[in-house]
């Protein structure tokens, strides 16, 4: 796992797109300049495209400048994700760069462990069919592994992050709390987030399986 700061002392520029929420957040971070931000509330084919053009002009820089991408692959929204992830495999096609991962959940369970939030809590996401995404802060700082737990199972103290779609009702007593990338990154300059990736697309906690359709001409009832 690697830190922001030591993603930006190999690569710099950096170009980050995080699309996990219904807020696009695009930022082009460098080490010798202050980042260049921005952020919309749209859709994602438009808002991940339409940042990355003004966070780069506003920097005066161009794409084939970057020297690495970031981007969240989730748990958030997967259409949001897997739109960042193909532009930045499109984009390598043409300049092979190296390309990095963090979790939406981890990175706020770290900044609020580092704001004061007391421990054990957990921050949690949707994750449809009455189960959620989970990344607990035990008492002594430790952080859990992103995990998928049943409805039934979620309790204690919960956060989940602002922004995040939600299907099922949040479980009583879940505050909110801000998910602003800028703000958490600058103040998780140093701490290990990131994960190089060779293949970028959305996180699943377990490859989907498919069967094998067999045609057969349909017969009408004897």
């Amino acid at each position: 796992m690697l830190s922001l700061r030591d993603l930006l002392s190999r690569h710099s520029p950096l170009l980050l797109i995080d699309s996990s929420s219904s807020n696009i957040q695009v930022g082009l971070l460098r080490s010798d300049a202050a980042p260049v931000w921005t952020e919309a509330i749209d859709e994602a084919g438009t808002a991940v495209f339409a940042g990355a053009d003004r966070v780069l002009s506003q920097a005066g820089v161009r794409l084939a400048d970057v020297r690495a991408y970031a981007f969240c692959d989730g748990p958030g929204s997967v259409l949001g994700i897997r739109t960042a992830a193909v532009a930045l495999r499109t984009w390598r096609v043409v300049h092979a760069l190296p390309a990095y991962a963090y979790c939406s959940l981890r990175l706020v369970a770290a900044f609020q462990l580092q704001a004061g939030e007391p421990a054990p809590f957990a921050v949690i996401a949707d994750a449809r069919r009455d189960t959620w995404h989970r990344v607990a802060a035990a008492e002594n700082g430790e952080l859990s592994p992103l995990h998928r737990t049943p409805g039934a199972s979620v309790s204690g103290s919960l956060l989940t992050p602002q922004h995040f779609r939600s299907w099922a009702a949040l479980p009583a007593g879940t505050r909110q709390v801000p998910y602003s990338v800028r703000d958490l990154l600058a103040a998780l300059e140093t701490t290990p987030l990131f994960h190089e990736t060779s293949e970028p697309d959305a996180f699943l906690h377990e490859e989907p399986v498919y069967q094998t359709w067999t045609p057969q001409v349909h017969r009408a009832p004897s």
